[in-house]
């Protein structure tokens, strides 16, 4: 976005909108990824304690959502700079 086009407070005000929208979709991931592996890994409901078993499925359906996303962040950037310069094309 080409910010040079609007005043110092619409500046500001856009930034915070974006900054606004930034911090809704980062809850919204984290409660997503904690409802997901809550049903996946929670299914004893006998006992206070986290059982070892559900501890390293937590553990692992939290690492499998980071990795997505980290994959699906490096494939995003590429092809926003793709889009930016499309005289690099890969």
């Amino acid at each position: 976005m080409e910010y040079s086009r609007f005043n110092q407070a619409e500046q500001m005000e856009i930034n915070n909108l974006l900054e606004q929208k930034q911090m809704d979709d980062f809850v919204n991931t984290f409660t997503n990824v904690v409802d997901r592996c809550f049903r996946q890994c929670a299914n004893d409901f006998t006992t206070k304690a986290v059982t070892g078993r559900e501890a390293k499925c937590v553990h692992s359906c939290a690492d499998k959502f980071l990795k997505h996303a980290e994959l699906v962040a490096t494939r995003f950037s590429e092809l926003s700079q793709n889009l930016t310069n499309p005289a690099i094309q890969r």
